[in-house]
C-alpha cells in the first residue's frame, strides 16, 4: 500500500542522518496522501541502519493504524494535528537539531537577520509556548501539536510562508508539500538558527533585516511574480 509514498518518507527520513540533523533515532519523517486520507511515518525508536520502506507505519488521520506491525513515532499524533490543521502540509518532520534546539530551550523565537533566512521562512520562527500540566497529562503529543496551530492562528502566520516551528523545550518542526521538502526546511532552519546564533554572539543587540530586505528574497522566491531559478 502507498508503496511510493512509503518509497519518498524512507528517503526523506534516511537524508536526516545524511545531514546531521539527527543523533540515535532523535528524528522522524512522515508524509500524506490526501486523497486517501492516509498518512505514512517512521516507526518509533527503529535504528535509521534498520529502516526500510516495508517496516513504515500507514495510519489514517485518526491515528487508527491501517498497515505495518511496528508502533508509529511517539510524535504521531503531533503529525497529525498538523495535517488536519494545515490542509498543504504534504510532508513532515521533526528533530532535535542542536542550533535550532538552542534557540527551543532558550524560549526564544529565531529572527530573521538576513537574507539567507527570508528565503525560506517570512519572518522570525515562532517559539511555541510550554506545555501546562494539564496539557502533558490530557495527551502531550497532541497538544503539543495544537500548541503549534495555536501559535500560527494567533499570530495570523501562513504556515505556507513559515514552514516551521521550534517548541519550547522541546525542538523543531518543519514541513513543505512534500516530505523531501519538508527535510529541506528542516536543514535550512537547522542553518539559520545557526547564523542568528552567532550574529547575536556578535552583536547582543543585532536587529532584524528590514522589512523591504525580507519582503524583497521571499517574495522573488515565492511571490506571485516570483523570478528565482529557471522557469519551467
Amino acid at each position: 500500500m502507498l508503496s511510493e509514498l512509503r518509497k519518498q518518507v524512507y528517503e526523506a527520513n534516511m537524508e536526516l542522518p545524511r545531514r546531521n540533523l539527527v543523533t540515535y533515532t532523535w528524528g522522524n519523517v512522515s508524509g500524506i496522501d490526501r486523497e486517501k486520507g492516509l498518512v505514512v511515518i517512521k516507526p518509533s525508536g527503529v535504528e535509521y541502519e534498520e529502516l526500510t520502506p516495508d517496516n513504515l507505519v500507514v495510519l489514517d488521520l485518526d491515528g487508527n493504524r491501517v498497515e505495518g506491525d511496528l508502533n508509529p513515532s511517539s510524535d504521531t499524533k503531533t503529525h497529525l494535528a498538523l495535517y488536519k490543521a494545515f490542509p498543504t502540509l504534504g510532508g513532515i518532520v521533526h528533530t532535535h537539531s542542536p542550533y535550532a534546539v538552542a534557540w527551543a530551550q532558550a524560549g526564544e523565537d529565531i529572527p530573521c537577520f538576513g537574507t539567507t533566512h527570508a528565503d525560506y521562512f517570512y519572518g522570525a520562527v515562532p517559539c511555541a509556548r510550554d506545555l501546562t500540566q494539564e496539557e502533558i497529562d490530557e495527551d502531550y503529543e497532541r497538544n503539543t501539536g495544537k500548541v503549534i496551530i495555536e501559535t500560527f492562528n494567533g499570530r495570523k502566520i501562513n504556515p505556507d510562508h513559515l514552514p516551521g516551528v521550534i517548541c519550547r523545550s522541546h525542538g523543531p518542526f518543519t514541513w513543505g508539500a512534500d516530505p523531501a521538502k519538508a527535510v529541506y526546511h528542516a536543514v535550512v532552519l537547522e542553518e539559520v538558527a545557526k547564523m542568528a546564533l552567532f550574529t547575536r554572539q556578535l552583536n547582543p543587540n543585532a536587529a532584524p533585516a528590514p522589512q523591504r530586505i525580507q519582503d524583497k528574497h521571499f517574495l522573488r522566491k515565492h511571490g506571485p511574480n516570483a523570478y528565482y531559478g529557471q522557469s519551467r
